[in-house]
This record gives structure tokens, C-alpha cells and sequence, in this order.
């Protein structure tokens, strides 16, 4: 808690009391009161109460320690891709993933007064969703753990000369200025969101009946053997049994550079025979196979 600046640190004690006394209702998310983190936990649960964690091991750790139910988790961006770090966290946080929310995202500049401006801080994701908003006035972006915390820092400081990149909620919790609004550079800024508990629901709850017309999501990591027309084979286990990728990103893990990772989403869930005869085929070319969650298709793809 210690890490967060002053002027946050009253209200993450406070909200850190509250999930302390009924950690059944606590959803954990990364940032400081005010970030777009916090805003999707209330969007996803309204009767939740949001726990502050500094970063996304500590939000993963709350909930792995039960001092929270669940934790909501950004993953990606429709403007500026992947969250940084996520692909690596999630296979080893021993979470599932149970749900996801979608969530429109706009940002805005905060400050102390009117500028002129030299930087503004905020979370890397959110200086690339207002890459050229920044550019064009000439404002220097500088990374900070998340934006409402960025929005505390500057209001800690005091400096004219700094903004940051920020949830209009932000301003309210922090005594700042709004300067601009909406300042995104795509107006469908959209993120994804994650919600990791402890445990994987019912396989029973994602059949087509329970789902009541909804659609079934499953996210797992692999790695193929280092051997010619692997992937290749790997992806046509989901070709030949009808079964739809929606996702498929590689990435690197160790470093050797040999050994390369991809996170996947389809369609579908472990229990329909199409998706079994896939994984099972997929396990069969792979060198590690770990699913992450079956969970409610909360946006039709497609």
C-alpha cells in the first residue's frame, strides 16, 4: 500500500478495510481507487467491493491468498494490443478464468492548473491509446504503474509543468483539473477484461442450455515441439472438428528463443466432443498444453 502515492493512500486503506471484511465480495484489480480497473469491477459486479492492489501479481496474489474472491485483470486493447506481462502472469497465477467484460475506455488529462504542459505520466497502455494526442502538443509521455495513480503522483506534486493521462474519476478523487476529455485517439477504445477466481465453474454452466443461447469461451497456452509444420498440425486439430480461434498470439518464454508460447481463445468448451477431439489432437503435437478457463462469451466474435 505503501507504494501508491499520498494523496490515494487514504482511500486505498479505506476500500482495503472494507474487502477485508467481506473478502466473498472483494474483486481485486490492479491500480489506484479511480483507475479503469476499478471502473470495469464496478461495471462487472455493481455490488462488489473493489481492492487496490499496486500491481497484477499482487491483485493475482490477493485472490490466490482469498483475501478477495476474484480479480479483473485487462488482458488487451482494440487500439494498442496486449497488456504487457499478462500472457506470463496468468499460466502461473493457479487462477481460471471465469468470465470476461468488455469495456469502452476513455481517457482524460489531469492536472493542478492549465499548463502549458512538458510530460504527462500514466500507464503504458493508456500513452498509446493517446499516442498522438500527446505528440501533437508536444507532451512528453512517462510510464507510471497505472493511471489513477499517475493522477495521484501529479497531484502529490504539484508541478504545473505535469498531467496525467487519467479516468475524469480520477480528478474528483484527487483534487486535479480536467484539462481535456476523451482525448483517446480512436473513439471505439475498447479493452477486454478477465475475471481470475480460484476455482473453474461446473463444466455443467457452459453447455448451450445453461448458457441460454450465450456462447462458450476457453483460453489455454501451448507449446509445440521444435519440429518442421508443428504449428501447422497443432491448428488443424481445431480445422478438421469445426472448432473456431478467435485468438492466437505467440510469445517468447526463457531465453533461448527456442521455445515459443501462444495464448489462444476459441470458441467452445471442454465436454463438446468437437472441442475434446481438438485439444486431445493438440496435446498430441504439443510440447505443453495448460487451459486457463472456460468461461460466458461476454461479445460475440465474428
Amino acid at each position: 500500500m505503501e507504494s501508491f502515492a499520498a494523496p490515494a493512500l487514504a482511500l486505498v486503506d479505506q476500500m482495503t478495510r472494507a474487502a477485508a471484511g467481506e473478502p466473498g465480495r472483494a474483486i481485486a484489480f490492479q491500480g489506484a481507487p479511480g483507475a479503469n480497473s476499478h471502473k470495469a469491477a464496478i461495471e462487472w459486479d455493481p455490488g462488489c467491493l473493489p481492492l487496490p492492489c499496486f500491481s497484477f501479481e499482487d491483485a493475482l496474489e490477493a485472490v490466490s491468498s482469498g483475501r478477495a474472491a476474484s480479480a479483473i485483470i485487462p488482458i488487451e486493447n482494440s487500439q494498442h494490443g496486449r497488456v504487457a506481462d499478462i500472457h506470463f502472469l496468468l499460466p502461473g497465477s493457479g487462477l481460471a478464468i471465469v468470465a470476461e467484460h468488455f469495456m469502452v475506455v476513455h481517457h482524460a488529462l489531469l492536472a493542478t492548473g492549465p499548463g502549458p504542459f512538458t510530460a504527462a505520466y500514466s500507464h503504458p497502455q493508456a500513452l498509446g491509446q493517446t499516442r498522438r494526442y500527446l505528440r501533437d502538443r508536444g507532451i512528453v509521455p512517462l510510464s507510471h504503474a497505472d493511471t489513477a495513480g499517475a493522477a495521484a503522483f501529479v497531484a502529490e506534486q504539484r508541478d504545473p509543468a505535469i498531467a496525467a493521462v487519467a479516468p475524469a474519476l480520477a480528478a474528483d478523487l484527487y483534487g486535479l483539473q480536467v484539462i481535456a476529455d476523451r482525448i483517446e485517439d480512436a473513439s471505439d477504445n475498447m479493452t477486454r477484461f478477465v475475471v481470475l477466481a480460484a476455482e473453474q465453474p461446473d463444466p455443467a454452466t457452459l453447455t448451450p442450455d445453461a448458457l441460454a443461447g450465450a456462447t462458450a469461451m476457453t483460453t489455454f497456452v501451448f507449446q509445440v515441439r521444435n519440429v518442421p509444420a508443428a504449428l501447422y498440425k497443432a491448428l488443424g486439430a481445431f480445422a478438421t472438428n469445426g472448432v473456431n480461434i478467435t485468438k492466437l498470439e505467440s510469445y517468447q518464454e526463457g531465453a533461448s528463443f527456442s521455445a515459443t508460447m501462444f495464448f489462444a481463445d476459441i470458441i467452445g468448451a471442454p465436454g463438446d466432443p468437437a472441442v475434446d477431439r481438438a485439444l486431445e489432437e493438440l496435446a498430441f503435437h504439443a510440447r505443453e498444453l495448460r487451459i486457463l478457463g472456460s468461461y460466458r462469451q461476454a461479445r460475440v466474435r465474428g
